[in-house]
């Protein structure tokens, strides 16, 4: 191997080695998770054709972050601000739901945890990289105007100084600072008490039981026991259907009506937005087995669900999260492990 070829080697590992960061920045910036690895390849593509005019006066990190951020701020340039459905509109009673479609562009997206949180040793500094992809911090931070959210991704959640940060963006200490203090007041004005998700890491064994039940009851269909499990303000959404609904009566009436075909699901465990979740299969009457239908992503407060939330574009999200895009009837199972 000649030393170019080494050296050509040598820049794609140290570009690589940011990767899961950087998709993690990216999608708190942006709010998708297609958008955010695109914005991501993009970032390590410019790093690599423009590495010999690094002059290293910062490190490689600061300086990837930096190209990371313009192409996040030209990205939002278009001015698209992700949501959940209860961000876009009331919600709606039982009596009148309906399944109205919006486009893609118009939700935030979920994430698997493995993409945007790298391994870090301090407990502390992964329990804030987890609260900072959970969909209510997400959806807040869509709120804010593009560079407001990077000071404050930065600052909060980052933790670079006030002066790493007025470099990275060609502007003053005061002007970060003051970005900061307008974007933790608009933060503050959004936050609803309940909204918040307060699950350990990992999960304590109140909580692990929690899910073993929803499991148990979800799979059974046992509108009985799940409401049960259901903080009675608890709030299921359906993107990309604007459809949300409040409260454990007008949900296990959804699932019982609307939502019946759910019945006889199978789920299998993922790890989503710094919350538990679960790939969705509903039986599949033509084929047999379980098709998918759903990444389901659980908030939990108190010993309760407080907020369930089903992503419904299984082409997309299976894939993303590594799940299979068919299960086997779990009698075939049986016969081929014999």
């Amino acid at each position: 191997m000649s030393d170019g070829t080494a050296t050509v080697d040598d820049l794609d590992a140290r570009l690589e080695k940011h990767r899961v960061e950087l998709t993690g920045y990216c999608y708190r910036m942006l709010g998708s998770s297609f958008e955010a690895e695109d914005a991501v390849q993009d970032t390590l593509v410019r790093a690599w054709r423009s590495y010999d005019k690094f002059e290293g006066r910062s490190s490689l990190r600061s300086w990837l972050y930096r190209i990371a951020t313009n192409v996040c701020l030209d990205m939002l340039n278009a001015g698209n601000k992700r949501a959940r459905p209860m961000d876009l509109s009331e919600s709606t009673p039982l009596a009148k739901a309906a399944l109205s479609p919006r486009p893609d562009n118009t939700w935030l997206e979920p994430m698997p945890d493995a993409r945007v949180l790298p391994t870090v040793e301090d407990p502390a500094e992964a329990a804030v990289a987890k609260e900072s992809v959970r969909l209510a911090f997400m959806a807040a931070l869509q709120q804010l105007p593009p560079k407001q959210r990077a000071v404050l991704i930065l600052r909060e959640v980052l933790a670079w100084r006030a002066s790493e940060v007025a470099e990275l963006l060609d502007t003053s200490v005061a002007s970060v600072n003051s970005a900061l203090q307008r974007a933790r007041a608009t933060l503050a004005e959004r936050a609803d008490s309940g909204a918040e998700a307060a699950v350990s890491d990992p999960l304590d064994e109140e909580q692990q039981k929690l899910l073993e039940r929803y499991v148990a009851a979800f799979e059974g269909y046992d509108m009985s026991a799940l409401t049960a499990l259901l903080h009675e303000d608890a709030i299921m959404t359906m993107p990309p259907f604007d459809l949300w609904l409040t409260g454990h009566d007008d949900i296990a009436g959804f699932m019982t009506t609307i939502g019946s075909a759910c019945e006889g699901s199978r789920l299998l465990p993922v790890q989503v937005n710094g919350l538990p979740g679960f790939a969705q299969y509903k039986p599949d009457p033509e084929k047999g087995g379980y098709t998918p239908w759903a990444v389901q992503v659980l908030e939990v407060s108190d010993g309760r669900l407080t907020g369930f939330h089903f992503f419904l574009d299984t082409e997309r999200w299976f894939p993303l999260f590594g799940v299979p895009l068919h299960l086997e009837a779990e009698a075939d199972q049986v016969e081929q492990g014999e």
